[in-house]
């Protein structure tokens, strides 16, 4: 299993270095080694998978393969600690799950740029971007200890940066992805300085030894302040609230982009690295609930600004925030499995939903989805499965979002947080309601701009269905979200004697739910927003226009997105910036000028002393001919002086 997991790393890489060296003025060769490069990825953390599932029911962590050797080795001297760090895999039932998803993922997303990208002057650039940003995941997903984990985590960031910025001569995308660079910096400088201070403390990386070291220091000041900064970095990398503001900016990068790293598995890093280190996190009941109130709020506050954006994307990029929020409560309340599963079924579904946008807009040339309209009778494929994938982001029986919703719902009761499970229900009304708002109004009604002397909409006489590049990722997408969600079903349990619960867990396994209050009660409530939907964008019974009318201010602070890209602007430009023009003039004139004042003194004196070196021996001899007169002088004057006495 090692060898596999160091081949499923290995095969981007190497598409990358060809791409970039080789190949780069082969467009197509391109675009072919970097798919199958993919390919022998995802085939490969499908072998990993079923060697996991091959061991022994219940074996947990042990279910898998670990592997490391020694990187770097610093002896100790004296007083001062050694340092030595290793790079390792580790193959597990969590890493074999997230080594699938990004695999598969990333498979169907290469093979869908080929139709999207199609003509683009970058086109070998791209996908030698896709390539990295796949051994860059995968790097992540196996690591075996801290160290190594962030130095992949960067490169993930990286990654991010280099795609947001693709279309680099648009101002909007290279201010988007600066935006993401400076925004994720500052996480990640927390969890950087949390991991240190991990190795300061345990004098190791390892998540395993970890694990055990940790056990011992429960309740300490110290562990609660490592946890709390390695906490950040999740919070950075997963745009959970205050470091929201770089997400919905990133959509600025190819549609694809958005389906790959900023809804499935780029974004889930924060997730993933939470339920690796899950025992740190377990030991600070503190940052747990942190943990859980602070994705339950970013859930309500993302979800209440989709429902007033036109930028289809974005529509997507605040969903994908609001249900990163459910991942994150259900870290917080301690079901680790519920919010791995809802990862998995929300990569899938979330995907099809992008790539069913880049389809969109690929045909249309158009993102406001109140300048769309009629695309379902043109666009039959890609209206079909974003439905199916906006039911099951809706949670709505029996489709994949169903099952792991409600785990996270059930899991929030359970544990006794009667206020995040008011707030995940309320999740879920905005959720379908702002899904079907944009179905009912991109793909029912008539086109935008009314019609031609022939009948043909004059907006869109143009569009017409993808191709098979495009739509065959976008079936398969949309099987997967219709079927992933039964793994974490009873039924599922009872036919294979064991379930997601019970492969993914961090202490014990944890059985299939199936709470028909819940389910219910969750179903109804999306039902409901569903219904809310056709009556107002579908049916148009209630005018959308008077219902903004009504909520006034409250309409004005959403569609504002609660003006916080505002307050952090203002913050960066008057206060960062001023404090930078403060620091800059102590540079420059207190710092710069005592050292130039230095060294100003000194060139001062030896422009002075300098005069002394003619250069001309003759001049040397009067000088020591004069100093030997005087000396003689002197010591004449002082024995003459002493024979007088």
């Amino acid at each position: 299993m090692v060898e596999s997991a160091i081949g499923l790393v290995l095969a981007p890489l190497a598409s990358f270095i060809l791409i970039s060296f080789v190949t780069r003025r082969a467009a197509i060769l391109s675009a072919v080694i970097s798919i199958a490069a993919a390919g022998i990825s995802f085939a490969l953390s499908l072998s990993l998978l079923v060697g996991v599932l091959s061991a022994p029911a219940g074996a947990g962590l042990a279910a898998g393969a670990h592997a490391s050797i020694q990187w770097l080795s610093i002896p100790s001297i004296g007083r001062f600690r050694g340092l030595e760090i290793a790079m390792g895999v580790l193959v597990d039932p969590l890493s074999a799950t997230m080594s699938v998803i990004v695999s598969l993922v990333a498979f169907l997303v290469t093979i869908y740029s080929l139709g999207y990208m199609k003509g683009d002057p970058g086109f070998s650039r791209y996908f030698s971007y896709l390539s990295l940003f796949a051994f860059s995941m995968l790097g992540l997903v196996i690591a075996d200890n801290y160290f190594q984990t962030f130095v992949f985590w960067e490169l993930v960031g990286l990654c991010s940066y280099l795609l947001i910025g693709f279309w680099y001569a648009k101002p909007s995308a290279s201010d988007a992805a600066r935006k993401a660079f400076v925004t994720n910096r500052w996480a990640d400088f927390a969890f950087m300085v949390g991991v240190i201070l991990l190795f300061i403390f345990f004098g190791t990386f390892d998540f395993g030894q970890l694990s055990s070291a940790i056990a011992g220091a429960r309740g300490s000041a110290m562990l609660a302040l490592v946890a709390a900064l390695v906490f950040v970095g999740p919070l950075g990398k997963s745009a959970q609230f205050p470091f929201h503001v770089w997400l919905p900016d990133a959509m600025e990068g190819p549609t694809p982009v958005s389906a790959l790293i900023h809804a499935a598995t780029m974004v889930a890093a924060g997730v993933y690295l939470i339920a690796r280190g899950f025992a740190l996190f377990q030991s600070v009941p503190g940052v747990m609930e942190t943990m859980a109130y602070l994705g339950g709020f970013t859930a309500l506050f993302a979800a209440s600004i989709a429902l007033v954006q036109k930028d289809i994307k974005r529509i997507l990029a605040y969903s994908t925030l609001s249900q990163l929020g459910y991942m994150f409560m259900a870290l917080g309340v301690g079901s680790m499995s519920a919010g791995m599963f809802h990862l998995t079924t929300h990569a899938f579904f979330k995907a099809l939903l992008f790539l069913g946008a880049g389809s969109v807009i690929h045909a249309t040339e158009e993102q406001d989805i109140f300048k769309m309209g009629g695309l379902g009778k043109k666009m039959k494929i890609t209206a079909w499965t974003f439905v199916i994938g906006a039911l099951a982001l809706s949670g709505i029986f029996p489709l994949a979002g169903f099952w792991s919703k409600d785990e996270i719902l059930f899991a929030s009761l359970s544990s006794g947080h009667i206020g995040l499970y008011v707030l995940g229900i309320a999740v879920a009304f905005m959720t379908a309601f702002y899904m079907f708002r944009l179905i009912f109004t991109a793909f029912g009604g008539t086109a935008f701009g009314g019609t031609a002397s022939g009948g043909e909409p004059t907006e869109h006489a143009h569009v017409h269905e993808s191709g098979p590049a495009m739509t065959i990722p976008l079936i398969v997408l949309a099987v997967l979200s219709v079927f992933a969600g039964l793994i974490g079903s009873p039924w599922f349990q009872s036919a294979f004697g064991f379930s997601f619960g019970s492969f993914i867990f961090f202490g014990r396994p944890e059985a299939s739910h199936l709470d028909m209050t819940t389910a219910s009660i969750s179903t109804v409530v999306a039902l409901s927003g569903i219904f809310l939907a056709w009556l107002v964008y579908g049916k148009k019974l209630l005018k959308a226009e008077r219902i903004a009318a009504a909520l006034g201010p409250l309409y004005r602070l959403l569609d504002h997105k609660f003006y916080i890209d505002e307050i952090y602007a203002w913050v960066f430009a008057k206060i960062m910036l001023g404090l930078g023009i403060v620091f800059d003039w102590i540079d420059h004139y207190i710092v710069d000028g005592l050292f130039d004042g230095l060294g100003g003194a000194t060139r001062a004196l030896g422009r002075k002393l300098r005069l002394t070196q003619s250069g001309r021996l003759q001049g040397y001899a009067l000088v020591i001919f004069a100093a030997v007169a005087i000396a003689v002088v002197f010591i004449s004057t002082d024995l003459l002086g002493g024979f007088l006495k």
